[in-house]
């Protein structure tokens, strides 16, 4: 009876590991092929929503009004986005990531169907909110079930696909967005998300097979709460501040001190949970702490950077606004080649402990370059500089999941993945925050020096002026406005530059831990007391 059991378990093992096997000498199999365009297709809507949804905004104010409440369509999505990403990842981590994962997308596509119907700009406020809340689980879900079907020495080779679904979205989504406006109409905007969600829901649910998983802990929610309420106040400062409200006005004072409360309540009642959202002992790897620091910079420096470019290149050089999206091509395209490269490299050799290093140096090199660009830089000028800068990006931005993967036990993959992701995503609020108030300080200081009193009333409303008022402005104004933009971005990525060097320090003390899979093992490497039971997918046929 015992060795018929045994038998048959060791024909269940001999079949579960020939499903797992690579076919054609090492290529993934077929279907594990099919789950990574699945993942590709959630990561590309994650992504390119924001995108598209800029550039139909005009044309949804005109038909629904409601412009004082404009940026709440942005900020309502983002919130919901960076409070539900940690909380995401813990329950993947609890209940099964399959399951977990799929509940966003449908949630996410829940959400963009109605915001496709709103007949106002509560209604769009409102279910965008809701798509904000399955967006959180997009990127967190896509990251960890990666995590779980390739060990990290082999997951550097997909850094290019990742890479290039980056790109795809920052140059595609302005495009791809005006053409479906003009065309279909804003609500397509929305909507265009469906027939894609519906086929990475399809390919996951055929052909990936997670093992399923039932926590006896229940979900702590107190924790998730306070950590809610934390990135919440933590978002509307860096939203407000210095637009909405004065960075020294009781409001945003108030803020902060609940961001703060809350923030501190909940590093004290991650001690005590059961089961905590972000249990704190991930941090004591020194590599997953510096990787969340270089994440957060990362962030920082590259949608500080995706904000300002544009801005530069159409205010100061002419360029057209319609192609936005293209003039970020040089940053984007070396951002992809040296992803890949970065990638390959990690798998072949197991290391990886340059790229943080020498992808720091880049950056801050790139965007000290930036800083130097005045009137009379040229596009091509601007665009090498641009490159140097995508250069630095391309060898962080995948480098830094792999390695706080890499980091924890495969019981806090979903975690590890939530961190990260929200680390980078809070990084990118405070460099478009206080780049943003640097850059309209000095544009509004300039612009009372060369102009005077018509230089201050031009930018009393706003800094950052449209292709069509720049139009209007006499040219003594508009030359004055080259010259304040030309500063303003000088100090922008001045200020880059500098955090970009706390990266570069982070780095040099990351300690190079074999990868897993790469048949080694180090003092920092994670281990499970048990193993984990194996991610597979199916063979289709």
């Amino acid at each position: 009876m015992t060795d018929t059991k045994a038998a048959k378990a060791a024909k269940a093992a001999k079949a579960e590991n020939a499903a797992e096997a690579p076919e054609d000498g090492g290529k993934q199999p077929r279907s594990a092929r099919v789950v990574l365009l699945a993942l590709m297709i959630a990561m590309l809507l994650a992504m390119l929503d924001n995108m598209i949804v800029g550039t139909a905004m005009p044309t949804i104010v005109g038909e629904l009004g409601g412009l004082e409440h404009l940026s709440w369509v942005v900020t309502a999505y983002t919130l919901a986005t960076a409070a539900s990403t940690p909380i995401w990842g813990k329950l993947g981590d609890m209940y099964g990531r399959k399951g977990v994962f799929m509940t966003s997308i449908v949630l996410f596509l829940i959400g963009s169907a109605l915001s496709g119907m709103a007949q106002d700009m509560g209604q769009l406020i409102g279910f965008r909110a809701i798509q904000g809340l399955g967006a959180g689980g997009l990127m967190v879900g896509v990251m960890a079930i990666i995590g779980d079907l390739i060990p990290p020495r082999e997951r550097g080779k997909y850094q290019g696909m990742m890479g290039g679904v980056m790109a795809l979205a920052m140059i595609g989504g302005p495009l791809v967005g005006g053409t479906i406006t003009d065309h279909w109409g804003w609500r397509w905007s929305f909507y265009i998300n469906l027939p894609l969600g519906v086929v990475a829901l399809v390919a996951i649910s055929a052909v990936l097979h997670l093992p399923k998983k039932r926590a006896q802990a229940r979900i702590d929610y107190l924790g998730a709460a306070l950590l809610t309420a934390g990135i919440t106040a933590i978002v509307l400062v860096t939203t407000w501040g210095g637009t909405e409200y004065a960075w020294g006005s009781a409001m945003i004072m108030e803020l902060i001190g609940i961001g703060v409360a809350s923030l501190v309540g909940f590093l004290f009642w991650q001690t005590k949970a059961a089961a905590p959202v972000m249990p704190l002992h991930i941090f004591r790897s020194r590599n997953f702490s510096l990787m969340s620091v270089i994440g957060f910079i990362a962030g920082f420096v590259m949608f500080g950077a995706v904000l300002f470019l544009p801005l530069y290149q159409q205010s100061v050089q002419g360029a057209s606004a319609t192609n936005s999206g293209l003039l970020l091509l040089p940053m984007l395209g070396a951002m992809l080649v040296t992803s890949m490269v970065a990638g390959r490299v990690t798998t072949s050799t197991g290391r990886y402990k340059a790229f943080p290093i020498v992808g720091s140096a880049l950056m801050a090199v790139g965007l000290y370059l930036l800083s130097l660009m005045d009137t009379d830089t040229s596009r091509l000028t601007s665009g090498v500089y641009m490159a140097v800068v995508g250069a630095g990006m391309g060898c962080l931005m995948q480098i830094t999941m792999l390695v706080s993967q890499n980091s924890v036990e495969m019981k806090d993959m979903g975690v590890a993945s939530s961190s990260t992701t929200l680390f980078r995503t809070l990084g990118a609020s405070f460099g478009v925050a206080i780049m943003g108030a640097l850059f309209n300080s000095r544009v509004q200081d300039v612009m009372s020096e060369r102009a005077g009193a018509l230089g201050s009333k031009v930018t009393e409303q706003s800094a950052q002026l449209d292709a069509a008022s720049l139009a209007k402005l006499p040219a003594a104004a508009r030359e004055a406005y080259q010259h304040a933009v030309s500063a303003g971005t000088h100090s922008a990525f001045l200020l880059g530059a500098v955090v970009a060097v706390v990266a570069l320090a982070a780095a040099v003390f990351v300690k190079e831990v074999p990868l897993r899979g790469a048949g080694a093992s180090g003092e920092d490497t994670p281990s499970d007391s048990a193993p984990a039971p194996k991610a597979t997918v199916t063979e289709t046929v």
